[in-house]
């Protein structure tokens, strides 16, 4: 470690964010230009370089934390680039998108603020860029062997690129017209500018990947035809099978999934649309769900001028700090964490009835009503227990004309014909099958990600994108394989 009394001497400091009233009047990245390189040199030098950093066990990508941190405290920045893209592809994507629960294993997180591993990871990418680390790395020579990935999300870019570097000729399938899935259409601007997305698209481009836009495999292309083209294919499609409120009256107007409204408002940003059609500008919003998803939402919300906009939590509001008997060091914890969302509609005052910043915690929607008109005008709520029973006497009505529905997604859609064209196994989960090696029920085709894996992180999704690489690359090569898999399909997060 470069100061061996950095965690005793420096305390912890964070990217700073603008000021809520000048942000939310932008889509841009909610932290001040250009703030965070001067605090990194320090943040880095509180890291312990510990004799068994638990750090690296937290976080799927095995990401070289210490070593990174120790480079970055010395301002050695090519190398920290090079230890850091050891191990991640897209560090620049998950230093603004990824929860961090790496810095949740940090060691000295036992009894102090951790490391603020995210930010620095965040820097090194950055600085990589500006000072032309991230050249592109085309193949010496090619394997003669092709690769079909479909989905253009972390996972499927992750495998694509390394697929790619390995020499094999690779084209990735997307339904929508421009690559990035969710980090395109999900992810609002106000998190990662798509800017960052481009540089990378970029650099796939020049190393040989090809791209396939407004193709949906299962219905603009036959899927079984697809599998005759290509010597592997790759299902990286997502978990975009969202989940449903049933309750009396979500057939209403003006009920959405997030994933209806949150990719219209980034098209706006995109210049595709000048409004978006479901733009909550005015309108008194409620959104159910209490994850991130339901997060950007309440960004994006604000942003477009609503009139109120409450989330609701079914969990009841977390402590500050961690239960040490329910989730123990080093897993990650469910704490009281205020999103940049949260704080925007807290200094906004956008949801006067919340307990706290916008959200209801352990709140239940018990229905919606609606006017003469059969458009929502009401969402009805009642307060639940640890068990999720509803409290008697509890019951509220929020004025809402507009909800929207982040409850999360349970597998990948099956309405475009990918899953039954190929004749796919499901597991009873509702994702699909698939044995160690990521191999599906049928020969050569290969799936990954959230398809696979169920809903999950983006540091899982590239790390899962890694390993699929390696599985297929072993598979066209004969049994051998250079590249490093990270994961296998049966890892999951440290729990207690």
């Amino acid at each position: 470690m470069a100061d061996p009394k950095g965690f005793m001497t420096t305390p912890r400091e964070e990217w700073p964010r603008r000021p809520v009233g000048e942000r939310v009047r932008d889509w841009d990245e909610v932290y001040v230009p250009g703030a965070l390189l001067p605090l990194v040199g320090r943040q880095a030098d509180r890291c312990m370089d510990c004799g068994v950093p638990f750090c690296h066990d937290a976080c799927p990508l095995g990401n070289l934390i210490p070593d990174w941190n120790d480079l970055v405290a010395r301002a050695d920045w090519r190398a920290a680039s090079d230890r850091l893209h050891a191990t991640n592809n897209f560090p620049e994507f998950t230093g603004r998108l990824c929860p961090a629960p790496c810095e949740a294993g940090c060691v000295l997180a036992i009894n102090q603020p951790a490391v603020t591993i995210k930010n620095v990871e965040c820097a090194i990418a950055d600085r990589a860029w500006e000072e032309g680390f991230t050249s592109p790395r085309p193949p010496d020579r090619l394997s003669g062997r092709t690769v079909a990935v479909i989905g253009s999300g972390p996972t499927g870019l992750a495998a694509a690129q390394q697929l790619t570097r390995a020499g094999h000729t690779v084209a990735v399938y997307e339904r929508d017209d421009r690559i990035g899935g969710l980090m395109r259409y999900g992810i609002p601007g106000f998190k990662m500018e798509k800017r960052h997305l481009e540089r990378r698209i970029g650099q796939m481009r020049e190393e040989g990947t090809r791209f396939r836009t407004s193709t949906a495999v299962g219905r603009d292309v036959d899927a079984a035809e697809l599998r005759a083209r290509y010597d592997a294919v790759v299902i990286a499609t997502g978990a975009t099978a969202w989940r449903e409120l049933p309750v009396p009256g979500r057939e209403l107007a003006g009920v959405h999934q997030a994933m209806e409204y949150l990719p219209l408002a980034n098209r706006v940003c995109e210049g595709d649309l000048a409004v978006s059609p479901l733009s909550a500008a005015g309108r008194h919003v409620v959104i159910v769900g209490g994850g991130d998803t339901g997060a950007d939402c309440l960004g994006t919300a604000v942003r477009e001028g609503a009139a109120s906009v409450t989330q609701l939590d079914i969990y009841a509001q977390p402590g500050t700090e961690r239960d040490e008997e329910a989730e123990p060091w080093p897993t990650y914890p469910r704490l009281y964490r205020l999103s940049a969302a949260h704080e925007e509609a807290r200094h906004l005052r956008s949801a006067p009835a919340a307990d706290a910043d916008a959200r209801l915690f352990a709140a239940s929607t018990l229905r919606l009503t609606g006017d003469g008109e059969g458009h929502v005008r009401a969402l009805h709520l009642v307060a639940v227990d640890a068990g999720r029973r509803p409290v008697p006497g509890t019951e509220r009505e929020l004025p809402a004309d507009l909800v929207l529905l982040a409850l999360g997604f349970s597998g990948p859609d099956r309405t475009d014909g990918l899953v039954d064209g190929l004749g796919l196994e499901m597991d009873p989960r509702g994702t699909i099958a698939r044995d160690q090696d990521f191999t599906t029920s049928v020969p050569g085709v290969f799936a990954a990600g959230d398809a696979a894996r169920g809903q999950s992180l983006i540091v899982w999704a590239i790390a899962e994108g890694r390993a699929v690489a390696a599985a297929v690359d072993r598979h066209l090569s004969g049994g051998t394989t250079r590249l490093p898999a990270p994961i296998g399909p049966y890892d999951r997060p440290m729990t207690a």
